[in-house]
């Protein structure tokens, strides 16, 4: 039976940015741009904020709102609320003012801060908008200057310090998303952060040395909790404003990284670049690669073992918590694997009578978490996705023979045609590599005879056309790559394709758009 890597007996624990700060001020804590930026000056920063809140009003159990794009901002904000209590509630700026709005009101924010372009969306919000407005940048009119906030408050240590979390909301990939609010205990914030960055001994980065890339927006809580979780045990962050798979294999062979945080598709697009220049990239520096978000096609996670060795691993988990995760060499020997869940995970896979599933049979994926949480202002889905002391986020998964977890999808993606289950994960591995493809979704689409189709969308890749040689192509590919009842019976076509920046396929934004019983959208198919 393959053994999983596990973390270490002993493992140094994490001091804190604000211990960095008092012990090495100019320990570099942030890179940005051109700038470096020390421990000292960012946690000087984020005490001043800490000062602010608290005279406006900002206390234990308060919501601190950020719709921030990446930069020094978030970290000196989630510094400033991680200390005194309050939870800080990163907004996904892609989302429309209403949903920003929605969410705001749903959390009961008492403080907003934002990045010039999102904040000015919400322009006809205002009055729905926390009192307390502050604007980074240029700023807005009517909110505060960020640079002014706090100003004139002093930079030094602040007394009565206690733990302050995040409030994530979920993705709302079944409807409205809810924040998963943890109850704060009252702990000084060193021990608060411990919890936060306890997998990353398991990656090898739970260390004071090296620098950690930051290349997803930080509203999404993977990328966050593992960029600040490395600055609290004392590495530098570099901030990539977005990701960009030149300016990422650059950073990774050039600007000393040793380790990041990553989704399969950008994998899929590290693996585009041009073979010269990903052939002459020194990537000798890199310790750990680490992936989550979405099903890595393991076509495609092979390919980067490939080429970056084996560093690169992956794990399950969610808002709601950490499920499992599985070391590359684990991998190479279960591929598909996402590895050997924890005893104290406690994972059971549950038919859909309710009864527990054998090894290597389907069901819903249920998981223990470390963190107990509610779903804030919805005791009915806190309910509902509890079994007993176990709770599920709707994830399909079977485990082996030998107790390894296999992510099969979501339940809502499920395509059931002609009473046979099909995962729409799976034919999108299948097709993820023709040389057509930049991105695919998979969708069942409502079929009089069969009940579901299975449809293929497609993004090409520069030189294709959507043709029916285009199509003639994908269907012989997937007469290689897929049995006969999960080939898809249909392709479609769209240039502008929706994923999230997990690297989940939005597939309930196409269903919107190519299954006729369902709403149109404002995005528009190709082809």
């Amino acid at each position: 039976m393959t053994q999983d890597a596990s973390s270490p007996a002993a493992v140094a624990l994490p001091r804190g940015a604000w211990e960095w700060a008092a012990a090495e001020p100019e320990r570099p804590a942030l890179r940005f741009r051109d700038e470096t930026i020390s421990f000292g000056r960012l946690v000087g920063r984020a005490n001043q904020l800490a000062r602010e809140l608290r005279e406006r009003g900002v206390t234990r159990e308060s919501v601190v709102a950020a719709l921030l794009l990446n930069g020094p901002e978030y970290f000196e904000l989630s510094l400033a609320a991680g200390q005194i209590g309050a939870y800080l509630l990163p907004i996904n700026w892609h989302l429309t003012p209403d949903e920003i709005v929605y969410i705001l009101e749903d959390s009961g924010a008492s403080v907003l801060f934002a990045s010039p372009l999102p904040g000015a969306t919400l322009v006809d919000h205002w009055d729905r908008l926390p009192e307390t407005r502050v604007a980074t940048g240029e700023g807005l009119e009517g909110w505060t200057a960020y640079a002014d906030f706090a100003a004139e408050q002093s930079t030094a240590p602040i007394d009565d310090r206690t733990y302050g979390s995040i409030m994530g909301y979920t993705s709302g990939t079944t409807g409205r998303p809810k924040g998963v609010r943890r109850e704060h205990t009252e702990v000084a914030p060193e021990e608060g952060i411990k919890l936060f960055a306890a997998l990353l001994p398991t990656f090898g980065i739970g260390t004071s040395e090296g620098t950690h890339l930051l290349c997803s927006p930080m509203y999404h809580a993977a990328p966050f909790g593992f960029a600040t979780g490395t600055l609290h045990y004392g590495q530098c962050v570099l901030i990539h404003e977005r990701f960009d798979a030149a300016a990422v294999l650059d950073a990774f062979s050039n600007g000393g990284v040793t380790n990041s945080h990553m989704v399969p598709t950008h994998f899929h697009r590290m693996l585009a670049l041009p073979e010269d220049v990903r052939a002459a990239a020194d990537l000798s520096g890199l310790v750990a690669i680490v992936h989550a978000g979405a099903s890595c096609p393991p076509a495609i996670k092979q390919a980067m073992l490939d080429w970056f060795g084996p560093i690169v691993w992956e794990y399950l988990g969610a808002t709601e918590g950490t499920v499992s995760f599985v070391s590359p060499q684990v991998w190479a020997a279960k591929p598909g694997s996402v590895g050997k869940p924890p005893e104290a995970v406690n994972v059971t896979i549950r038919r859909e009578d309710g009864t527990v599933a054998g090894p290597n049979e389907e069901g819903t994926i249920y998981f223990r978490t470390g963190a107990p949480f509610v779903y804030h202002n919805d005791p009915e889905k806190t309910e509902a996705n509890r079994w007993g002391d176990l709770i599920t986020v709707g994830d399909l998964g079977m485990l082996d023979e030998d107790g390894y977890l296999y992510l099969l999808d979501r339940r809502s993606d499920l395509i059931v045609s002609g009473g046979v289950n099909i995962y729409p994960a799976e034919v999108e591995a299948g097709l993820l590599t023709h040389p057509a493809v930049r991105d695919v979704g998979v969708i069942g689409m409502t079929d009089d005879e069969w009940g579901r189709r299975v449809a293929a969308v497609i993004a090409l890749n520069p030189g294709w056309e959507p043709s029916e040689e285009t199509v003639e192509s994908l269907r012989a590919y997937a007469e290689e790559q897929l049995p006969k009842y999960k080939r898809p019976r249909e392709y479609k076509f769209l240039d502008e394709f929706p994923r999230t920046d997990a690297g989940k396929v939005q597939r309930r934004k196409l269903r919107d758009i190519f299954d006729p019983e369902r709403p149109a959208t404002t995005m528009t198919p190709v082809g």
